[in-house]
């Protein structure tokens, strides 16, 4: 009901899909040049729905169209109900050594509101599963902020995943996005809206607890045991070069983003003329330091003053350093050799800080 992406609900075209995928893979072959692939992630919906010999593959025309490391992490976002015995054995036999499991939540009531597929016991079982057949490298999503949980709720939530060893957790506030079913619910009286102060309290339940049981919190919404932080999601923060594939994948190769079209029949029909159905934008240098700016403040790492000007100039670095002032009184930031992080309060305010400091376009 939350969910605003791009998502179809009929398998009817499968075939035709994983044939556009492997084509589009060919296609964009020259995109990431003579990069080393160092992660794979098949995300953006349900690739769980495939079987173990479709992914692998997709896996292979990566591998045989690129330099893949041999240590790369190859990670397969998952729903619980798809996570059957079977299933997991069969993707023992591939390259995947990570998944990403949307729990969302361990209460029946919390999951049937959202209009979720899984029950609380697919939840729990489905990690177990996982572990038992060897896969140790699991992060689990969970939700906070929304009506039905209460602060006790919530604290069970996350003590699950505690108490499962679960060594990466993801977790994010409920957010009412315009076109969403639980948009039209609210509008219509039907759902209660979303309560600011709950989020705030509930987050802070989050970093508190986490922290207490041993994970580092290096991004505003991920927790990870030392050494354990997605690969992937770092990348997208520190800027490095990706490539989408699919209908609404997006790209990025420092200098332009790129989005494919959102609609499978026609990306399928242009990708089988042999074109990319995608839009492209050329980032100014205004758009490439904001987009640092955003990226960077949301990490444990910081946002560097030093690199703003040896990418940009001084001129740019001198503009950020000014807007730093007001959230330094409030005591939001931290600034130590050029580097600057958020606080605990900082963090509840982290959009607000970033588009402060934004470069005017």
């Amino acid at each position: 009901h939350y969910c605003d992406f791009h998502f179809s609900t009929s398998p009817q075209y499968k075939d035709q899909m994983l044939k556009a995928l492997g084509q589009e893979i060919e296609l964009r072959k020259n995109y990431l040049a003579e990069e080393t692939i160092e992660t794979i992630y098949f995300g953006g919906g349900t690739p769980s729905l495939l079987s173990a010999d479709e992914l692998q593959i997709l896996i292979g025309a990566i591998t045989d169209l690129y330099e893949v490391s041999p240590t790369a992490e190859i990670t397969l976002e998952a729903n619980p109900d798809d996570l059957n015995p079977q299933k997991v054995r069969e993707f023992r036999q591939t390259l995947i050594n990570r998944f990403s499991i949307g729990i969302q939540s361990f209460f029946e009531d919390d999951l049937k509101w959202m209009n979720r597929a899984h029950t609380a016991r697919e939840a729990q079982s489905s990690i177990k599963r996982v572990q038992d057949a060897g896969f140790e490298n699991i992060t689990a999503d969970l939700i906070y902020g929304f009506p039905l949980l209460s602060n006790p709720k919530w604290e069970h939530n996350i003590q699950q995943l505690i108490e499962l060893q679960i060594p990466h957790i993801s977790s994010y506030s409920m957010t009412v996005e315009p076109a969403t079913a639980l948009s039209s619910f609210i509008k219509k009286g039907e759902q209660k809206p979303m309560d600011e102060g709950q989020s705030t309290a509930q987050f802070l339940i989050l970093m508190e607890q986490l922290i207490e049981a041993g994970f580092e919190h290096y991004e505003i919404s991920n927790f990870a045991k030392p050494g354990l932080y997605s690969k992937h999601n770092s990348n997208y923060w520190e800027g490095v070069s990706y490539l989408g594939i699919g209908p609404s994948a997006h790209s990025f190769n420092g200098e332009s983003r790129q989005w494919n079209i959102s609609n499978n029949s026609n990306y399928i029909d242009q990708i089988g003329l042999k074109k990319i159905p995608a839009e492209i934008e050329v980032l100014s240098t205004e758009n490439r330091i904001n987009e640092y700016i955003m990226t960077s403040l949301r990490t444990s790492k910081g946002m560097s003053l030093q690199k703003i000007t040896e990418r940009f100039g001084s001129d740019y670095s001198n503009e950020v350093r000014d807007g730093l002032e007001p959230f330094a009184d409030k005591n939001w930031i931290n600034l130590k050799d050029q580097i600057v992080t958020l606080t605990t309060d900082g963090k509840l305010f982290a959009d607000h800080i970033a588009s402060e400091l934004f470069i005017n376009t």
